[in-house]
């Protein structure tokens, strides 16, 4: 887990519609950073709509929402269109933010072991440095607390 005031690791990444995003163009922004399992999933979606539902409050702040998660473009497009998703989704197949934020851990889901995403989210402020860490977040909640936090709650 990455640790307040650290520098937020950068990346370049591939949004749903194929373009290049990259971290460090959106300085002297503050910026909300969920990783998440996959798309279409139930807690996944939840969480998604979650954040759709209060976009316009992000917006209204000037703070950018960031959804990353190992599906491709096309899943990550199919996603968006789906359920409208306003907010950017990159896509991290390489796991090369994934693995620069330390959400890719062993999971254990019906005694069965695997590696995957653990649903986390970082506030990175205008600075570019990790203001918040939120590890293993609820999909149902996370963008309210996320709201209260930034409002001061």
């Amino acid at each position: 887990m990455l640790e307040v005031q650290m520098k937020a690791p950068d990346f370049t990444l591939l949004d749903k519609d194929g373009q290049e995003v990259r971290l460090s163009d959106f300085l002297g922004k503050k910026i909300v950073l969920y990783f998440y399992p996959k798309d279409n999933t139930p807690g996944c979606t939840r969480q998604a709509c979650a954040f759709a539902a209060n976009y316009q409050q992000f917006k209204d702040k000037d703070i950018v929402v960031i959804g990353i998660s190992k599906d491709s473009v096309a899943s990550h497009q199919k996603f968006a269109q789906k359920y409208d998703l306003p907010f950017i989704l990159l896509s991290d197949p390489e796991l090369q933010a994934i693995q620069a934020y330390d959400v890719w851990k062993e999971k254990k889901l019906y005694g069965k072991v695997s590696m995957g995403v653990v649903r986390t989210t970082y506030i990175i402020d205008e600075q570019g440095n990790i203001e918040k860490a939120m590890p293993k977040v609820k999909p149902d909640t996370n963008a309210a607390e996320i709201l209260a936090y930034l409002s001061g709650e």
